[in-house]
């Protein structure tokens, strides 16, 4: 696997960073080339789960590469053919809905535009607290679009947060290898 180049974006949901980037250490482990994207909210907003600039430099001490976080960086990706595969982990309701209606205003969105246009796949790994609410027909409406695949993902915590879905970030290496060849890793919804 070692000669595919993934761009691995990560939107705003503080409280699953810490997960992800441990699980994106196996893509790394693994020998994949990985190109860092922060939205504009992950790579400015310090939160009580670390500060922006500590993710930033995980990420770039991790990947070996400076995380694209402007609209700038983000808009070759497409016409230079730059990725293999672009992971969306954690993407958040608010992303989900621009993703689906074809808003393309932060470095995320416009990358997955940009990966788009080449016919190539996007791995969505939701986290949002209204996956089973509003967020629901996002998801719906990206899951029946082409390229766009899913990290199977599952109930975070029925009783307290009914709507609210997280993908099982420790699939994200199989994951990631099914979209590659253009297949969605079954099951989707887990228990």
């Amino acid at each position: 696997m070692t000669n595919y180049t993934i761009g691995f974006a990560i939107c705003g949901s503080f409280c699953t960073f810490g997960r992800v980037l441990d699980h994106l250490q196996t893509l790394c482990d693994a020998g994949f080339h990985i190109i860092p994207i922060m939205s504009f909210n992950a790579y400015s907003t310090d939160t009580r789960f670390g500060s922006a600039v500590s993710f930033a430099e995980r990420l770039e001490n991790m990947t070996g590469h400076s995380v694209i976080c402007s609209l700038e960086q983000a808009e070759p990706i497409g016409p230079k053919k730059m990725l293999d595969l672009l992971i969306v982990a954690p993407c958040t309701g608010n992303t989900l809905a621009k993703l689906a209606t074809g808003i393309a205003d932060t470095p995320v969105t416009l990358a997955v535009k940009s990966q788009l246009r080449n016919d190539r796949p996007v791995l969505i790994g939701i986290s949002t607290n209204d996956a089973l609410g509003t967020a629901a027909a996002n998801i719906g409406t990206l899951m029946s679009r082409k390229n766009y695949y899913f990290i199977p993902y599952k109930q975070d915590d029925p009783i307290n947060k009914p709507k609210s879905c997280v993908a099982d970030f420790s699939l994200l290496l199989p994951a990631a290898t099914e979209a590659i060849s253009g297949r969605q890793m079954q099951p989707l919804i887990l228990q």
